[in-house]
């Protein structure tokens, strides 16, 4: 076998505008539908939702599909979260409760506080896996950052509970787009410290290089 055909494909990143695109798109069409469903089909307002959920579904396969086809690889994060998606939506519409597509966010924030934490007893950074290609941290710093997001995880479910089981649905949806997504961006910038306190020390390169 020759040194080019046993080579590691490249991986290849979606540019940060695009990527951004991809992730709060469905989220913007989801509010969208909910917003002007009944204006649109001329169906009552309380059926705004389950349009909405339809949209969400289908913005959310086509965003995993333009990630995949640029990326090459499926995005770990964003294909748990959309199987979730799709699952607890087609639970929704079937069964025409909204409870479903309402319990999604807290589930998934749950499974990925759950799944970094459980990795991270065995030894495994899986945030490294997921963000190597962008940063290069030290082993400490992927620690930090994964106690820091197992964290905010549970945050997030938890203020997921609190709100929809306070406030109306409508209420629910603006928050997912307008509150959980500054929220979380706020987050992602804040810990931007950690990326320069704590980068890849010269030794784990050439480790990360030789695996």
């Amino acid at each position: 076998m020759t040194e080019a055909a046993s080579a590691k494909p490249k991986r290849r990143e979606m540019s940060p505008g695009l990527k951004f695109a991809t992730e709060i798109g469905p989220l913007i069409l989801f509010f969208a539908a909910n917003s002007q469903a009944h204006r649109i089909f001329g169906n009552d307002v309380a059926q705004n939702i389950f349009y909405a959920t339809g949209v969400f579904m289908v913005a959310i396969v086509l965003s995993l599909i333009v990630s995949i086809s640029i990326e090459r690889r499926p995005p770990v994060m964003p294909l748990i979260s959309g199987v979730l998606v799709l699952i607890m939506g087609g639970l929704t519409l079937y069964l025409q409760d909204e409870l479903f597509i309402k319990l999604k966010p807290t589930i998934v924030n749950i499974l990925f506080a759950v799944g970094l934490m459980t990795a991270l007893a065995f030894g495994q950074l899986v945030l490294k896996y997921i963000f190597g290609g962008a940063f290069k941290l030290s082993e400490k710093g992927w620690r930090i950052l994964t106690w820091r997001w197992s964290g905010f995880f549970i945050y997030l479910a938890v203020v997921n509970e609190i709100v929809w089981r306070t406030q109306t649905t409508d209420f629910w949806v603006a928050f997912k787009v307008w509150g959980i997504m500054p929220m979380t961006i706020a987050f992602a910038l804040w810990q931007m410290r950690v990326v320069n306190q704590h980068p890849e020390k010269p030794a784990e390169a050439e480790r990360d290089e030789a695996a």
